[in-house]
């Protein structure tokens, strides 16, 4: 992937906390990806259906709706079903990554994210 392929992949960042919102964004823009933001997951979903990103970045506990049933929702959507998840928790569980799997997301990371990990994640996942 070139540096130009990048830059026009569009990330759905779905986080309640508004600084965790910002740093995840800025580390993004940085790497040269374009992103966008939800803070519960029903909002995540209907932004997805709009936006079509190529990456969703989900946290777990989230209002109205958690990651984990937004995850599930959208991949029962033939529309947004190919769109991968990175599920994203601060809460890291015993379980939580075996559940995040099973709702469909296609990889999990824990808070705090490590910086070279994470981002060799969200290329993994873009690259599959």
């Amino acid at each position: 992937m070139t540096e130009g392929d990048e830059k026009k992949r569009l990330i759905l960042i779905v986080e309640d906390d508004p600084k965790s919102m910002i740093l995840v964004e800025e580390i993004l823009r940085a790497h040269g990806f374009a992103t966008i933001g939800a803070t519960n997951g029903r909002d995540a979903v209907e932004m997805a259906r709009k936006a079509m990103p190529d990456l969703i970045l989900m946290d777990i506990q989230l209002p109205e709706m958690n990651g984990l049933e937004a995850t599930r929702i959208l991949k029962a959507d033939p529309l947004t079903s190919g769109i991968p998840v990175l599920a994203m928790t601060a809460y890291a569980m015993v379980g939580d990554e075996e559940r995040a799997l099973e709702a469909g997301c296609n990889g999990y990371i824990s808070k705090p994210i490590d910086l070279k990990g994470f981002i060799l994640k969200v290329q993994e996942l873009l690259s599959s």
